[in-house]
């Protein structure tokens, strides 16, 4: 196996040589790694030196790069696991070159997770973490991260197995990555309350081609049950604009006010925060000083996820001026007015287009028409 040298924020670590002239060249390589995916670990290790779990565990490891800079770069006892001896080869070089003193283990995940506990659980798998979730929220002891990169099925281009895989009616609309977010959330939040444990968003987020959560688990029939209550739907208008969130368990059938067509549900979704502001805040101010393995994509990002109004869905700017029939200027000029209103307004961290605001769609519709 041909092997070369990368580095990640502080973490340098040897990985399988890729074939650059192919669509995926991850996948070319016989042990996984993704270059693209470091914005994803670099808000994991932000997130462990908020938490300081008492242990954490790379539950897919491949190449050991998330369990190694989890371990390296904020001290936390880690172990590194994956059921592939030639990764699990990979691993033990890695951990050693980097002199750390760690756990490394070659097992089915579900078979490790059912047997042992650990303060932080996290799952990256390819594709859907579905078939992993039940046994990692066992396992943790306080933390749970998941990963999900089959954003086909959750966002609503693959309808059928977003249903099979997640128990929810996904739709794919114009803020369809924030659906996948959430019926993310919510599938996680069902399956912990089987278990009589309720979920906190500590940061949780949506980029590119992945969702990621990062979770903090309560363990009380009352958490449960806070969890379940945050449970709603988004109901779309298949002819217009309109949408509206509903936070029940079950959906009730409804009319669009401006059109009169019947409104079409999308969910179980988490309606709930996405992030604990003090987690955020911290990760921010630590970022300063954080060698990030993407850090523009950092930046933007903690910045974007902190000033997003807190609502279950958007409106994509550049198609509400097209529908309107209008040509769209600034968007934050649209967002300006929306406040001179009175109503909170802001951008989204999924999209340069997106907007959120509690105004009134015929009130949106006034201000982007406003000459």
């Amino acid at each position: 196996m041909d092997l070369t040298q990368v580095t990640e924020g502080r973490t340098t670590i040897l990985v399988p040589a890729q074939n650059p002239d192919v669509h995926f060249p991850p996948g070319t390589a016989p042990v996984f790694y993704n270059p693209r995916m470091a914005l994803n670990r670099d808000t994991t290790v932000l997130l462990v030196k908020q938490v300081s779990p008492v242990s954490y565990l790379d539950a897919m490891a491949a190449s050991g790069i998330r369990g190694c800079r989890v371990g390296y770069e904020t001290g936390t006892a880690v172990t590194l696991n994956d059921r592939d001896s030639l990764a699990v080869d990979l691993i033990n070089r890695n951990v050693s070159s980097l002199n750390l003193s760690c756990t490394v283990t070659c097992r089915d995940a579900n078979s490790l997770m059912s047997d042992e506990k650990f303060g932080f659980v996290d799952l990256d798998p390819f594709g859907t973490p579905a078939p992993f979730t039940d046994a990692a929220i066992r396992s943790c002891g306080k933390y749970l991260g998941v990963t999900a990169t089959d954003t086909a099925p959750l966002c609503g281009a693959h309808l059928k197995a977003g249903i099979r895989r997640y128990m929810a009616r996904p739709l794919n609309t114009d803020y369809h990555t924030e659906v996948g977010l959430r019926i993310l959330l919510a599938f996680v939040a069902r399956h912990a309350a089987i278990y009589d444990k309720g979920i906190i968003p500590l940061f949780c987020y949506t980029h590119e081609h992945f969702v990621r959560l990062h979770l903090e688990l309560k363990s009380s029939a009352s958490a449960a049950d806070k969890s379940i209550a945050r449970l709603g739907y988004i109901h779309q208008c298949p002819k217009c604009p309109y949408r509206m969130e509903e936070t029940k368990f079950f959906p009730s059938t409804l009319t669009c006010p401006v059109c009169g067509t019947g409104l079409t549900p999308t969910g179980p979704i988490w309606t709930g925060s996405l992030h604990q502001p003090g987690i955020l805040n911290g990760m921010i101010r630590e970022s300063s000083s954080f060698m990030a393995g993407d850090p523009k994509s950092l930046e933007k990002l903690l910045e974007l996820c902190k000033n997003e109004p807190e609502y279950s869905f958007s409106y994509d700017y550049h198609q509400l001026a097209k529908y309107y029939r209008v040509s769209p200027g600034p968007l934050d000029l649209l967002i300006n007015r929306l406040r001179e209103r009175g109503y909170t307004a802001g951008r989204v961290h999924y999209s340069g287009y997106g907007l959120k605001s509690d105004a009134p769609l015929e009130d949106i519709r006034s201000c982007i028409t406003a000459r």
